[in-house]
Order: structure tokens, then C-alpha cells, then sequence
């Protein structure tokens, strides 16, 4: 029968993911392995690249087996994954040590010393990249390495991202892609690394380290007989370039138009507009992606997502834990108080780093206000689900981009109660696409269209674009939820202003 099915992988900070796609974009089949976060130092967040490769591997081979589906009928694979970090590797191949996350923080006091000597330097970055620079960058991480670890950079001849290392494990090809490249050091305008910033961390003599950028949706290569049989597929199957986990996403969400909102709530919350040209505005604030198709997407962020409903489990219902049914029964817990949470307000910063949307604060952490001693579980619990939609709101008010509705992926999108929720927060219509795992759709999307099943990315999003359900906001809560907004803007700005710098 041909070829029939694309594979995406989607390389997360704890889960590898792989799924099976048909030709219309249909889930058909996914599969997952855990991978362990290493934190050899307070704040620093690494994994083994070998760990991790077997992970991916390892996915694969349980997906084909679940589809009961023959390598043959496989017609390319992609790999989407998280972003920025490092990953050392020789010029044979080889690892030179493990691999830094996009989380990890080590590079602080460097970053601070380079600032304080060149108070412009943020707004540099941001003037190139569109983004208020992560720690966890590419740039500050290899100038960190540079500085304390330089027999690990001069053994390496490249640095590349979580994908790419994948990518280079399967196929032999070292390059990078369009949305990986263009954050720090890199260009969003020319959707390409900017070699020029390097200067402004010292270490312009290690460009050399920068690797090939190629477009998300070009083909890399074919899978090699060694990564063929670690897979479970056919050697010489197509393999895409792929993509950074957001701008797949917004791929798999089939959100390839501009004009279309897009929320990525899961461990950390993205909020993000798309456009066909860079948006810099406000300046020194958000994160810019590039998103394959020659979009960008203008994101607010706020690192901590369903990580404060996870804290809200384990800290406030110890008794849900190991229930298969635990957040369904979180969520109930909820719906017991009234919209607005009796007044109990909570501000959803819970984070090690801090924040870089609205601003940029290593301080901020997460807390509640308005607490009185009529106040239950249920009305905490609430002012959790109902703060980080508030956050969502704040996201969007920042953009400044008028949106018309939400298109809403992750792990939020598997609540209806918590959907409901952000429509009426917000005022507009959320919308729920088919399927669960988008990270991997986006990136078996870019496989397909380099294999010519589609024209381009847009078009191969807009024909597999469905939609699960769709959520209207209720006007009868209007006036409750405008009060919350109110109480969680002014508990925002006093954390902000007051309280995190005693946390910095």
C-alpha cells in the first residue's frame, strides 16, 4: 500500500514523545519515555544526551509496535523538541559532556557581571532577537562554558540544540533550524543565528561552534542502518530538519495563519499572536518565535503552567495522589467555589528563575492574597485555576494585538472545566484542536511537506486542521471575573514591586 503514516517525536525537559500521523494528520497512535533531569548544582538542569537518544529510540520502536504498523508504510519522521541550552559535541560525533536545558539558571552571575558593565546589553539582545534573553540561551551557556569549562569547548566542534543532537543521531547531519537559531545569538528577522552578539559576551572567537541553519521543513537525510535498527524503521526512511517544541505547536495546533492566537499551557504557559513579520513591540518584553512558513509568533510567558495545579495536588489534596482520577477530582474541588474564589486571589509565579513576562524579574515567585479564615480547599484551589488564567489574560493585554479567539493546546486543553474558564477570563472564544500530542503533529507536518505531500507548511496545516470543541465565554460571570482580574493585577504589581526583590 505505499506509504501511508509520518512519525513526529517531540523531545521534551522530562518526556520523549512519539506519534503516528496518516495522511490527513490523524493521531493514530502515540507512545512515551521518561528521561531524568540531572541538578548536579542548585539551578542548574542537565541531561544525558546517550539517556536520551535511547528515549527517543526507544519511543519509536513501542510506537510501531502499538500501531502495528510496518516500517515500510513509514514516509519520513521529524523532530520537534525544547529549545536553546547546549550540547557539546566532538568532531567525531561524540558527546563532550551532558547536555544543558533551556531551564537551567548557572549562567546568573555572568549574565549580572556583563550587565552592570553594559547596562544596554538585554536591550541589544532584544533589538536582535526579539527576546528577552533566557539564561538559559545558547549564548550566556557557552560563554558560561567558555569561562569555567574550556576543555570542554575546545574538544567540541559544534553546539546544538536537544533536536538537533537527535537529528544527528539518526541521520549524520549537523545543522540547526530556523526557530532554534533566530534566539539568542540570533536574528529574528533573518530567522538566522547573529554571530555580532557573541562580541558582547567575549567569545566571538568561538562562532566556529555555531552550526548550520537550515529551513524547519527541508530534509536532513535518511535514517542510517545503526539508527534504523534502534528505531525499529527502515533505513534510508526520510528525516525533516524539524523544529523547536513552541513553533511546533503552534504548527500542530494549525495555527500557520497570522492573526491567530495560540496558548501552550502545559509545564510552562506561552500566550502568542501570529504574524507574517517580526513584532518588536513592547520592546524589552516577551519572547519572539520564528514558526516555519515564514510566520513569527509574539509570546508572553510565564514559566510555571500546570506546574502550580501539579503543587496544588501534592500540597493541598495529598489524598487525590496516585488517583487515576486526580485532577478530574482537583478540578470538582474547584468548581465548588464561586467564580472569583470568595476573593482569594494567587499569583501564579512558581518558578525557581522567576519571570520574563509582563517583565523580567528573577524574584518573583508564586503566593496567595486575600486569605481569610472562611476560605476552604475548594476556594484555594480555584484562585490556582483562575490565577493562571488571569495570567493568560495579562499575556494577551501586553501583546497588544486584537485576537478574536484562542486556539488552546496542553495540558489544560484536556480540562473542560479549566477551557471554560480561560474563555470567560478573557471574554473571547477558546478552541480546542483534535488530538493531544501537537509538538510531535507540527514536526510529522514538516516531514510531510518535505517529502511533497503538501506545497508548503500553511497548506499542509490548513487541511489538517480539526476541531475538538470550542468554549464561549458565559456573560453571566463577566462582572466576577473583571473584580478577580482587578484584585490579581494589583497582587501581581505588589509581588513584583515589593516582594521579589527580597528572592533575587
Amino acid at each position: 500500500m505505499g506509504h501511508q503514516y509520518i512519525i513526529g517525536l517531540d523531545v521534551g525537559t522530562s518526556v520523549t514523545k512519539a506519534a503516528l500521523f496518516d495522511r490527513a494528520g490523524r493521531e493514530l497512535a502515540t507512545t512515551s519515555r521518561r528521561t531524568a533531569v540531572l541538578s548536579p548544582h542548585a539551578g542548574w538542569y542537565e541531561m544525558e544526551p546517550d539517556e536520551l537518544f535511547d528515549a527517543a529510540c526507544t519511543a519509536c520502536r513501542e510506537l510501531m509496535a502499538a500501531a502495528k504498523v510496518s516500517p515500510a508504510a513509514v514516509a519520513a519522521l521529524a523532530i520537534s523538541g525544547v529549545m536553546i541550552g547546549g550540547w557539546l559535541v566532538s568532531a567525531d560525533q561524540q558527546v563532550v559532556r551532558p547536555g544543558i536545558l533551556w531551564n537551567d539558571g548557572r549562567a546568573q552571575e555572568l549574565v549580572d557581571r556583563l550587565s552592570a558593565a553594559n547596562p544596554s546589553l538585554m536591550s541589544q539582545l532584544f533589538d536582535s532577537s526579539g527576546q528577552v534573553m533566557q539564561l538559559g540561551c545558547t549564548l550566556p551557556v557557552l560563554a558560561w562554558l567558555a569561562e569555567n569549562e574550556p576543555l570542554s569547548v575546545a574538544r567540541a566542534s559544534v553546539i546544538l540544540t536537544a533536536k538537533d543532537f537527535i537529528r544527528m543521531r539518526l541521520t549524520g547531519t549537523i545543522a540547526t533550524d530556523e526557530t532554534d537559531a533566530a534566539i539568542a545569538p540570533g536574528s529574528a528577522v533573518r530567522r538566522a543565528f547573529n554571530p555580532e552578539l557573541l562580541q558582547l559576551f567575549g567569545i566571538e572567537r568561538h562562532a566556529h561552534l555555531l552550526p548550520p541553519v537550515r529551513r524547519s521543513s527541508d530534509l536532513a537525510g535518511v535514517l542510517s542502518i545503526e539508527a534504523a535498527h534502534a528505531t525499529g524503521l527502515a533505513p534510508g526512511t526520510p528525516v525533516a530538519i524539524g523544529a523547536g517544541d513552541l513553533p511546533a505547536c503552534v504548527l500542530g495546533a494549525g495555527a500557520a495563519e497570522p492573526g491567530i492566537a495560540c496558548s501552550v499551557v502545559g509545564t510552562t504557559c506561552l500566550n502568542g499572536v501570529v504574524s507574517d513579520a517580526p513584532v518588536f513591540s513592547p520592546r524589552d518584553m516577551g519572547i519572539l518565535f520564528t514558526v516555519p512558513g515564514d510566520l513569527w509568533i509574539k509570546t508572553m510567558v510565564n514559566f510555571a503552567g500546570t506546574t502550580n495545579l501539579d503543587w496544588s495536588l501534592s500540597a493541598l489534596c495529598p489524598d487525590l495522589l496516585g488517583r487515576p482520577d486526580a485532577y478530574a477530582q482537583l478540578a470538582s474541588l474547584a468548581a465548588s467555589s464561586p467564580a472569583g474564589a470568595g476573593g482569594v486571589c494567587y499569583v501564579p509565579y512558581l518558578s525557581h528563575i522567576g519571570i520574563i513576562a509582563p517583565r523580567l524579574e528573577a524574584g518573583a515567585r508564586a503566593g496567595f492574597v486575600g486569605l481569610n479564615p472562611g476560605h476552604g480547599r475548594g476556594d484555594l484551589i480555584r484562585a490556582v485555576y483562575e490565577g493562571l488564567a488571569y495570567a493568560i489574560r495579562d499575556c494577551y493585554d501586553r501583546i497588544e494585538q486584537p485576537i478574536s479567539a484562542i486556539r488552546l493546546v496542553g495540558g489544560a486543553a484536556r480540562s473542560p472545566f479549566w477551557t471554560q474558564m480561560i474563555a470567560d477570563v478573557t471574554g473571547v472564544p477558546v478552541e480546542v484542536p483534535e488530538g493531544s500530542e501537537f509538538g510531535a503533529k507540527g514536526a510529522a507536518l514538516l516531514a510531510a511537506v518535505a517529502i511533497g505531500w503538501y506545497g508548503d507548511i500553511r497548506q499542509a496545516c490548513r487541511e489538517t486542521f480539526s476541531l475538538s470543541r470550542r468554549h464561549d465565554p458565559d456573560p453571566t460571570l463577566r462582572a466576577a471575573y473583571e473584580e478577580g482580574y482587578r484584585r490579581y493585577q494589583v497582587a501581581c504589581e505588589a509581588m513584583l514591586d515589593r516582594v521579589a526583590p527580597v528572592y533575587r
